[in-house]
């Protein structure tokens, strides 16, 4: 009887272990984690950006739009074990122009806005990671 138990019980943790697996390795959430460390990297770049308004010379930085058009087709791929080699990087925005005599590229009306974006950014990725975590916790508990 024990050895059924613990064979039933080996059996049961099996199963999860390959829910659980099978959860995270979903496009939507593996696509959601690539976006959070996106979202991340961009956080401290606006916050360099504010940090360096008025520097000298300082050029604005953001995460290089190489990023956006990789994920754009990886999501149309739709392979999840493609997100775990996206990594973002910053970069000086080339875009962004000297609108001052000391060459200083920042703008403090669009890096409050581009925070606020972000912001919001990170509170809908977060939900999104969250409403997983929570359809794990009411698969192995049975309440959510």
């Amino acid at each position: 009887m024990v050895t059924n138990e613990l064979e039933s019980g080996t059996t049961i943790a099996y199963v999860l272990g390959i829910m659980v697996d099978g959860l995270f390795q979903q496009t939507n959430y593996q696509a959601a984690k690539a976006l959070m460390g996106a979202v991340e990297l961009r956080h401290e770049a606006i916050s360099a950006n504010l940090a360096h308004v008025e520097t000298p010379h300082y050029k604005r930085v953001d995460i290089d739009k190489k990023f956006e058009k990789q994920f754009v087709s990886m999501l149309k791929g739709g392979a999840s074990e493609q997100f775990s080699g996206l990594r973002p990087t910053v970069s000086v925005d080339q875009l962004s122009k000297p609108n001052r005599s000391d060459g200083n590229t920042v703008e403090l009306e669009k890096e409050m806005l581009a925070l606020n974006r972000n912001t919001l950014q990170h509170g809908f990725i977060t939900d999104r990671i969250s409403g997983t975590m929570a359809r794990l916790k009411l698969a192995i508990t049975g309440r959510s």
